[in-house]
Parts: structure tokens; C-alpha cells; sequence
């Protein structure tokens, strides 16, 4: 497994941008993000692979945009036109799958989670 840390939640007001990162030890197939709301299962957000396909969960289509860095192992989530319901703990993924098997909340790695808060 690899170890992942994300950066950059913080608190913003609707219609706002937010730039996630995630920083992994090691390459693996894809990378993705989830996020989690208390009393809610975690969710797919979005997903890509080192060959360059990508996915987005239907919510954040048009607003969010996942990338890679030329450095290795790294991740980025630049979140436009936030809402208060993209409210969450979003948790980086990383695994050696391709992006449709990473929408699911189950194995692969996993970082400690970055909390992202949209006022109204």
C-alpha cells in the first residue's frame, strides 16, 4: 500500500473555488478522490488513471476537474462553483484498477481525509 496525505480544504463561501492536493509514496494505476458527510456512505468524486482516462461522479461534472502533476504521484482536485451540499471530509484513494472500479469505497489506499466547507 501507499501512504497519501491530502491539503488544502478550508472553508469558502458558495460560488467559490478550492484546490485539494494529494501527495502519494508510490505509483499506482489510478488515483481518485471520495468525500463523506457524517451519517453518510463515502462517495465517489472523481478518478483517473496513468493512461488517461478520467470519471466524474454526475454531481460534480462541469465544476470539478481532477489532474495530475508531472512529478510523480501526485493529485490534484480543482473545485469551481462550490455548493453548500459539496460540503464533506474529502478522502484521497489510490489503487491499481482502472477508474470505473475505482468508484467503489472499498480497497486500495486510503489518506487521512481534508475538510472542505461551503458556507451559504
Amino acid at each position: 500500500q501507499v501512504q497519501l496525505v491530502e491539503s488544502g480544504g478550508g472553508l469558502v463561501q458558495a460560488g467559490g473555488s478550492l484546490r485539494l492536493s494529494c501527495a502519494a509514496s508510490g505509483r499506482t494505476f489510478s488515483m481518485g478522490w471520495f468525500r463523506q458527510v457524517p451519517g453518510k456512505e463515502r462517495e465517489f468524486v472523481a478518478a483517473f488513471s496513468w493512461a488517461g482516462t478520467t470519471e466524474y461522479a454526475d454531481s460534480v461534472k462541469g465544476r470539478f476537474t481532477i489532474s495530475s502533476g508531472n512529478a510523480a504521484n501526485t493529485m490534484w482536485l480543482q473545485m469551481n462553483s462550490l455548493k453548500p451540499e459539496d460540503t464533506a471530509v474529502y478522502y484521497c484513494k489510490a489503487d491499481d484498477v482502472g477508474v470505473v472500479d475505482m468508484a467503489t469505497p472499498t480497497g486500495g489506499s486510503w489518506g487521512q481525509g481534508t475538510q472542505v466547507t461551503v458556507s451559504s
